[in-house]
């Protein structure tokens, strides 16, 4: 179907930059670019009829990260790489807050909860904190809470480590008002728009898809999981998150967010039902996908868990299941660089894209 007059001279008119993925990378590049060179033109181009991938289909975590899985990141990584990340993150949560209230968006600023069976981490947790004080500002960024194992009615938890700076927050809210502010700002939107190839000369870089193109001069791919579509040799593979959601729980005292295991197992409650997701490292192969769909066995596991450790001797009621698909690589640090003189990459969230996409986005303005 080709396009007419009126269309190639509006939707489809060229651009100043052109973001591909309208998820939280993309709307903040989109949002910080604007803010920056308020007379840029900005396109954002999304494949799906709402923002999909893992902005939507998450577990709604404002996520600063656990202890033990900052260890491991110490631990392959080195100290300079994780305190930027977790810089990132911490910051990235702080400016959420000052673009929108609390109640917009449904934040919690409800702290993070891990659950250890194990006391080894704990001999770091000073070492730990005193790295983060620059960071947080504070003395202890975690600390023990035993008190609390018997408050959330917990079974199976040995450890329970409080750190202040993480909440939760309704994902699909959060995206709802990027978009409002994108389109205060004039950034315009093409949804379920796939494109099937990119090109670039030393004049401009051209988005065609199966029925118009449109050249801009500078395009940012934010597409996470899914850029190996447009980018070829990026250190990345996609990997599925699965979640779970109770249905309404009397007397809940599960409050906060919670993590396990390294932070591969997340749970938090939802008003009065539990969210409960992660586990792929008990699958780590079958999870290496961008299939939506969800499996038996981890939701099986999940349950199961449910019931072991989250909801001991207590009736609940399964309501509804559902997965989104990340994107990890060798290195957990985000890939934000440019891949070619007029295309920049802001993929490889590694599952902490709530966090990390509004620096992100104030990186990529800066690139451009």
């Amino acid at each position: 179907m080709k396009p007419s007059i009126w269309e190639l001279e509006t939707f489809y008119r060229n651009r100043d930059v052109i973001i591909i993925g309208a998820g939280f990378t993309g709307l903040w590049s989109a949002i910080s670019i604007k803010e920056k060179f308020p007379e840029q033109s900005i396109l954002v181009v999304e494949r799906s009829f709402v923002p999909m991938g893992a902005s939507t289909r998450n577990a709604g975590f404002a996520c600063f990260g656990s202890l033990t899985e900052i260890i491991a990141d110490v631990e392959k990584m080195g100290w300079p790489k994780t305190l930027d990340l977790i810089r990132m993150r911490f910051e990235g949560l702080q400016k959420i807050q000052t673009y929108f209230k609390a109640e917009e968006i449904d934040f919690e600023n409800c702290g993070g909860f891990e659950i250890l069976n194990d006391e080894m981490p704990l001999q770091r947790i000073e070492e730990i904190n005193e790295k983060l004080k620059t960071i947080t500002g504070l003395e202890k960024t975690f600390f023990l809470s035993p008190e609390k194992i018997a408050q959330f009615g917990l079974k199976s938890a040995g450890y329970l480590v409080e750190n202040p700076c993480e909440g939760s927050l309704h994902s699909g809210k959060l995206i709802q008002k990027l978009l409002e502010r994108c389109q205060k700002l004039g950034i315009e939107f093409l949804f379920g728009t796939e494109i099937l190839e990119i090109s670039e000369d030393e004049n401009l870089v051209k988005i065609i898809t199966e029925n118009f193109q449109i050249q801009s001069e500078k395009l940012v791919t934010a597409t996470n999981a899914f850029a190996t579509d447009l980018i070829s040799n990026i250190d990345l593979f996609p990997v599925r998150g699965q979640i779970l959601l109770t249905e309404p729980i009397e007397n809940l005292k599960l409050k906060g967010t919670f993590h396990y295991d390294e932070g591969f197992i997340y749970f938090r409650n939802l008003g009065n039902r539990i969210l409960l997701g992660g586990a792929r490292n008990q699958d780590f192969e079958t999870e290496k996908t961008i299939s939506l769909e969800t499996t038996e066995f981890l939701q099986n596991y999940l349950a199961q868990f449910l019931k072991e450790v989250i909801l001991p001797d207590q009736e609940f009621k399964i309501s509804s299941q559902w997965s989104g698909i990340m994107a990890m690589g060798t290195e957990k640090s985000p890939i934000v660089e440019k891949i070619s003189d007029r295309q920049i990459a802001a993929v490889r969230l590694s599952g902490m894209g709530v966090a990390l996409a509004p620096k992100i986005g104030e990186m990529v303005a800066e690139m451009i």
